[in-house]
């Protein structure tokens, strides 16, 4: 009986991450850019259960065997494996803004491997100077007249530095040529990689390679295409009412297995407290 408590915990802790994946999902269908996170569940292997240090058992024909007796199996419960985001491209939308950029994927390919998927990002500068990555395309100008995220985060050209312009009156073709006010000119910095599932996602949007490794310029990648749209954004990719229908499933998954917790608890408590009694 103590087994079952594990089996049910297990899954009422795997339904509570992924209902806590489904909310930030929810939480960022209108932030531009976002990648909708999907979980994979898994149970834990298999334990076979043995009977030790008993004397005999019987059997069909009635004899008895000496000895540890395998009895079966049981499982020990599921567990969230993985949590991964899903790159599929965005909705575009227009916003009529020069600051906002949107990354149009055209053919961009993976490296072949199972599930892989081939995709593009800015280049900007992580907290500590580093290169992060990001689809989000909502950029402003700061004080200074460099070109920054949201969050103030440096947007990079193809050369690693950061963009600074005079004002907010620039354009850009698709090729990712800047072009300001007073002719200063820049190409806005895209990375690519053939599998973004290896990416690590870090929050706000951000994104890091694993082994800390600079992503290779998209630009001069054979192969890759794609095209830079100023005034758009590209939409998060949450699909709000899957989202909520996954949230009542995994909602109702942790119900039920709260309900024999409870049917667990109950069957001790009367073990306890009635057959256990002495006269």
């Amino acid at each position: 009986m103590f087994k079952g408590f594990y089996t049910v915990a297990s899954g009422m802790l795997a339904q509570q991450r992924r209902t806590e994946m489904l909310s930030n999902n929810m939480a960022n269908a209108n932030t531009p850019g976002f990648k909708a996170d999907q979980s994979a569940m898994r149970s834990f292997p298999e334990m076979l259960l043995q009977r030790i240090d008993q004397q005999s058992l019987p059997t069909e024909k009635g004899l008895n065997i000496p000895g540890n007796t395998r009895i079966g199996s049981i499982s020990t419960g599921v567990y969230v494996q993985e949590v991964i985001p899903n790159f599929l491209q965005g909705d575009i939308k227009e916003t009529g803004l020069n600051t906002d950029i949107s990354l149009v994927n055209v053919n961009v390919p993976d490296n072949g491997e199972e599930d892989a998927v081939g995709s593009v990002f800015f280049t900007v500068t992580g907290p500590s100077g580093e290169e992060r990555y990001t689809r989000n395309g909502n950029f402003t100008l700061d004080g200074a007249g460099f070109l920054t995220t949201a969050s103030g985060m440096y947007v990079l050209d193809d050369a690693g530095q950061p963009i600074q312009l005079t004002s907010e009156d620039f354009s850009i073709n698709e090729e990712g040529i800047l072009t300001g006010a007073n002719g200063e000119t820049a190409r806005l910095g895209v990375a690519y990689t053939d599998n973004a599932n290896n990416l690590i996602k870090e929050g706000d949007g951000l994104y890091r390679t694993e082994d800390g490794n600079d992503l290779p310029n998209a630009y001069l990648a054979g192969g890759v295409q794609f095209n830079l749209q100023q005034g758009f954004l590209e939409r998060s990719n949450v699909d709000v009412s899957r989202t909520m229908t996954d949230m009542m499933t995994a909602y109702r998954a942790f119900e039920a297995n709260q309900k024999i917790l409870q049917a667990y608890d109950r069957s001790m408590e009367k073990a306890a407290n009635e057959i256990g009694r002495i006269g």
